[in-house]
Order: C-alpha cells, then structure tokens, then sequence
C-alpha cells in the first residue's frame, strides 16, 4: 500500500471533554485507501520543544468529504499544540501507516473494547465490520461521566456497553466487568487502550479460546521501522509496532506469558 507525505486542510477541531479533541482534515487530491487499525505521523509546527511527528491512530474516514478524523489527548505539548488547530489550517500527515484489523466472517459475532483514547481507531472499524453486515457492540471504559466520548457515535453503529470506574455512568468498574463482556460467548474481539486494560481483555480472551487482536500504544518516533523505539518482543522475535503492527493477534504477543 503506498504512503503518502501529504498537507492535508484542518476543517473542524471539535472539543469532546477536557483534554479531548476530535480534528478533522481534509485531502485536496483525494484520500488513498485507509484500512482499520492504520495511523498516521502527524508533523507539529510552532512547538520548540516538539521535534518528531507524532504517531495518532485513523479514528473515522469520510471518502466524500475527502476527510480524515484523529482523536487526540492532551498530553504534552505536540497534542497541545494541535489541541490549538483552526479551520483553514494546514497539518502535514505521512499516511496511511501500519497493518490492520482483520476483519470478521459473516455471521460471526463481535465485541470491539476499548477504554479512554484508546477507543479512537475502534469507530472506523466498527463502521467497516457494520458495512459488511455484521452489527458490532461496544465495550468502553472510562474514569467517570464526564470523560465519556462519542458514545452516540459510536450507538449508530451497535450496541454500547458502557463502564466508569467510579460508577457515575454505565456499570461499575473496568470493561473486563461488564456482563455482556464476560457472559456471551464472541467470535472475535478487538481492543485499544492502556496495556493493563488490553492484558486483562487478553487474559480473559485466552481463557475463553476466542480471537483477539489488540492495537499497540507503544511509542513511535519514526512510524517506518528505522528509528526501532517501538519494538514489541512476539513469538517471531522482536517486531516494530509500527510495520509489523500495531495490530497483533494476542497469542502473538510475548507480554502475555512475561508475567
């Protein structure tokens, strides 16, 4: 699949909860084809302090608007910069980068969990696996309410499950804990979010004997496996999250049997 070095139009930077934000940029030449599970590198101007682009998961892709949308934390001052982007904005992207999900067979039935920002490249697979007739559901976790993100977005497309840690929306607890989670019996699961999260989905996934894959956070400098900070010990050897993945399959995974 080829790459692109690309300035794509800031069209809306819409603020979801404190810290969150979901951009939306746009290609004048017409988007390539982007699969579930990719990201992109996005290159931060106007930050001294920020010197390499930074990796951000594709969260939905809109081919008639030509629109690619990002869901980005705030966490340091690359993401705030970007926190800070207007319309008419130009942002440079080298994408589409990494593998994908792989997506299910008809009938088969799936969960996709994800937990925080972690949640950002489960709406764009989500749409894909509803597009190919299966309605997906939803496991996603938060701290509390008010860090609750595009839930209804994500309604459109199946069920959602939700839980907060604090109980003040959806079931108590981490995702791990939500009946539905543990007491139907999936076909597939995918997950994002912070490793401990993926490890208990992944603990309980092996348990259970179901297909898991699960999309990496590590951090990546380079996003074309040169750079090598991002390498994940798997059954293969040490791989780069970011050309050999960041989507591994669980039993793939070394993390799982390190502890």
């Amino acid at each position: 699949m080829s790459k692109r070095i690309e300035d794509l139009t800031v069209t809306e930077n819409h603020r979801l909860a404190e810290g969150f934000f979901v951009v939306k940029v746009s290609s004048s030449a017409g988007l390539p084809e982007i699969l579930p599970g990719q990201f992109v590198q996005v290159l931060v101007t106007e930050s001294p302090s920020t010197f390499l682009r930074r990796p951000i998961s594709v969260h939905d892709v809109d081919y008639l608007s030509n629109t690619i949308s990002l869901l980005i934390q705030v966490a340091g001052a690359g993401t705030e910069r970007l926190s800070r982007l207007r319309h008419g904005e130009t942002i440079n992207l080298i994408y589409p980068l990494g593998n994908a999900f792989t997506l299910p067979a008809v009938g088969e039935k799936v969960l996709l969990a994800g937990g925080g920002c972690g949640m950002a490249p489960l709406l764009f697979l989500g749409r894909k696996i509803k597009e190919s007739g299966i309605e997906p559901q939803f496991a996603l976790g938060f701290r509390n309410r008010s860090r609750i993100l595009e839930h209804e977005q994500f309604r459109d497309l199946g069920t959602v499950h939700l839980a907060t840690e604090d109980g003040s929306e959806g079931h108590s607890g981490f995702i791990t804990d939500i009946p539905a989670f543990r007491e139907s019996k999936w076909d597939r699961v995918y997950c994002c979010g912070p490793e401990p999260m993926m490890k208990a989905v992944a603990a309980l996934c092996l348990e259970r004997d179901i297909f898991c894959e699960v999309s990496l956070e590590n951090l990546m400098a380079c996003g074309m496996g040169i750079c090598l900070c991002c390498i994940v010990p798997t059954t293969s050897g040490n791989l780069c999250s970011c050309t050999d993945g960041p989507v591994f399959n669980i039993r793939d995974l070394k993390w799982q049997t390190s502890e």
